[in-house]
């Protein structure tokens, strides 16, 4: 297995602007790490998380996210076949209507 600093390396440098990227882990900080991917992330970086953590283990994750940016929540629900009202992000953005913006 590859060692999980060249991992990191490998994401775009862009994505992880706010954080000292020698302090992450790609265990402890999963769901941060699979959270800036689908928001923020190129092509390259996705395939750098399916790779490593798999598809459902992604899903799996996003699943429990607050809050999903929803052309990232619609994508993953839609390559995974995974039910959008599954998600937590979508059924706590179903709860909290927005104000009309006229």
């Amino acid at each position: 297995m590859k060692h999980v600093d060249d991992i990191i390396d490998r994401f775009s440098p862009y994505l992880f602007w706010d954080v000292d990227k020698s302090t992450l882990d790609m265990e402890a900080h999963a769901s941060y790490i699979i959270k800036r991917v689908l928001e923020y992330g190129q092509v390259q970086d996705w395939n750098i998380i399916k790779d490593y953590y798999s598809l459902p283990v992604i899903v799996s994750y996003a699943r429990q996210l607050r809050e999903l940016e929803p052309r990232a929540l619609t994508y993953l629900s839609a390559i995974s076949n995974t039910p959008i009202q599954t998600f937590r992000c979508y059924t706590t953005r179903q709860s909290n209507p927005r104000h009309w913006n006229f």
